[in-house]
């Protein structure tokens, strides 16, 4: 069972090609064995919410808060580490902004 706030490994499908690549995501919510994650990237060009190597990452990142998807618990390959509750509270933030925003 996964939790908000972990970084997992997980074998993920491109939307514009079939191919499937180990990449980090972060857990936003598990339920039924779907696992809604949060993309991260080591391209600090797009927008999101950093992270550092203090906590946790290999290279410096950015959690992709426009990149939102569901991948079964089965496409998980480990659990990296969890965010901080600081850096939670921030993600959790963002994503409230994101949706209102989408209302507005």
């Amino acid at each position: 069972m996964y939790k908000s706030g972990d970084v997992i490994l997980a074998q993920i499908q491109f939307t514009d090609t079939f191919e499937i690549k180990k990449r980090p995501s972060v857990v936003l919510f598990e339920e039924f064995g779907n696992v809604i994650v949060a993309g991260i990237t080591s391209n600090l060009r797009m927008e999101g919410i950093s992270l550092s190597k203090d906590e946790g990452v290999i290279k410096e990142s950015i959690i992709k808060t426009n990149y939102i998807f569901t991948i079964s618990n089965k496409m998980i390959v480990k659990k990296l580490f969890s965010l901080s509750i600081e850096k939670k509270k921030l993600l959790h933030e963002e994503l409230i902004k994101r949706l209102v925003g989408l209302i507005n």
